[in-house]
């Protein structure tokens, strides 16, 4: 009888899993499918084909797939690859404390080419993903003006804090802060537009707001100081940079795929004022699917009519990482992030490093998060191209995600694990 064995069965969603089918005949073709269904309703699947060896075992990191959504030897091909029924969709837990994603893994002894509800399958194993390990406290943020969620390892700390952003799909975005705490990190998930009673629609960027939840961050009494991390993408990473810049207690900035300069709206700060760089869309490229392509929308920061709009970073008293994916469609990132470190250089700072990822596109996410090329987007009307090829993008997140915690606790130090 075929059996599929994957260990550890309960997860954190970012550790990598171990997949096993026993008890096939020898050189027997089977395919291997994963499904999960998110919390909206919408499902999504992946699927790859296997020849067991002679002794009817399949075995994911040392048996490669023949075909499906990918060849080779990928022991987590099958989550790189998830992708939905529903064209354009994102898999994104967003009650990450209430229940984990329980992935199917179901195996069957044929070729199975699209899905099909009368297939049965000759074993199957459903796999916990959760976003937070046992002990992670949550506690909903509603202060001054600040919005957002606290996640908190469990013990007494203290605990180095950070700020965690997303870009352009607005909202309050939880999986990565929670991914954060579960690996010792004070997070603070912070929405900054289209949650409860903060603007709709970002039309400027108040940099005051953030200043303010980065002192709600620190006088937590499990927050170790005297200091605070950043973490962002797209966007966020803008703003991230914007605070490294302005904000003297950003002590680690992690820039993910963003801009160095101010772009479509203005930064306000006390008495200083920096002006967005317009956005261009008539360079939006359209593809065959109706899919854009917003990498040339932006204009050049280096333009001498656009000197005002880049943020002035060789103030920044913190340390930067920047992590940049070479297949991104949404900006040019790359060139971005190069602008940022010579600048840096020219100032005589020698307080950046630079992750490039050659194949990989915008959304650089924690492990296993699936591979996404191209998403539909709130306040777009049609889907955005992010860029990036499957493995080269999965793999760029396995390697940047340790890198940015190994970041986060040279530059903030470390949690006093005696009181854990």
């Amino acid at each position: 009888m075929a059996q599929i064995i994957v260990t550890p069965v309960v997860s954190l969603a970012d550790e990598p899993v171990k997949i096993c089918v026993f008890g096939l005949k020898p050189t027997q073709l089977v395919t291997i499918q994963a499904s999960v269904t998110d919390e909206r309703g919408i499902l999504f699947h992946s699927r790859a084909f296997y020849r067991a060896d002679s002794s009817g075992e399949v075995d994911l990191e040392r048996t490669a797939a023949s075909g499906g959504d990918f060849q080779g030897v990928l022991p987590m091909g099958l989550f790189w690859s998830l992708r939905s029924v529903k064209p354009f969709q994102r898999l994104i837990k967003r009650d990450v404390m209430g229940s984990p994603f329980r992935v199917t893994l179901d195996v069957y002894d044929f070729l199975l080419f699209k899905t099909d509800p009368a297939a049965q399958p000759v074993a199957s194993q459903v796999t916990e993903r959760w976003f937070v390990k046992p002990g992670i406290e949550r506690t909903k943020i509603r202060e001054g003006r600040v919005r957002g969620a606290l996640f908190l390892p469990p013990g007494e700390g203290p605990f180095p804090g950070v700020i965690d952003m997303f870009g352009g799909i607005g909202g309050l975005v939880e999986f990565r802060s929670g991914l954060l705490a579960s690996h010792g990190f004070a997070s603070l998930a912070l929405p900054y537009f289209g949650y409860e009673d903060l603007p709709r629609t970002l039309t400027e960027v108040d940099l005051e707001y953030f200043e303010e939840a980065a002192n709600l961050l620190l006088k937590h009494p499990k927050v170790l100081g005297p200091g605070i991390g950043v973490i962002g993408v797209s966007k966020g990473a803008e703003i991230a940079l914007a605070m490294a810049t302005f904000l003297k207690h950003v002590k680690a900035t992690v820039f993910i795929n963003g801009f160095n300069s101010m772009n479509g709206t203005p930064l306000h700060y006390r008495d200083i004022h920096i002006p967005g760089i317009p956005y261009y869309e008539e360079r939006i490229l359209l593809s065959d699917s109706g899919a854009i392509d917003t990498c040339y929308v932006f204009g050049d920061p280096l333009s001498p009519k656009y000197q005002d709009c880049v943020l002035p970073i060789e103030k920044a008293v913190g340390h930067i990482l920047f992590v940049i994916g070479g297949e991104d469609r949404s900006c040019n990132s790359k060139r971005n992030a190069e602008e940022a470190i010579e600048r840096l250089r020219h100032h005589g700072r020698n307080n950046s490093q630079l992750l490039f990822y050659p194949g990989a596109g915008h959304l650089i996410e924690p492990p296993a998060s699936p591979f996404v090329r191209v998403t539909v987007s709130p306040g777009v009307l049609q889907p955005l191209i992010w860029g990036g090829e499957l493995v080269a993008h999965s793999k760029a997140q396995e390697h940047s995600w340790l890198e940015i915690q190994r970041f986060l606790r040279l530059h903030l130090g470390k949690p006093s694990m005696s009181r854990l």
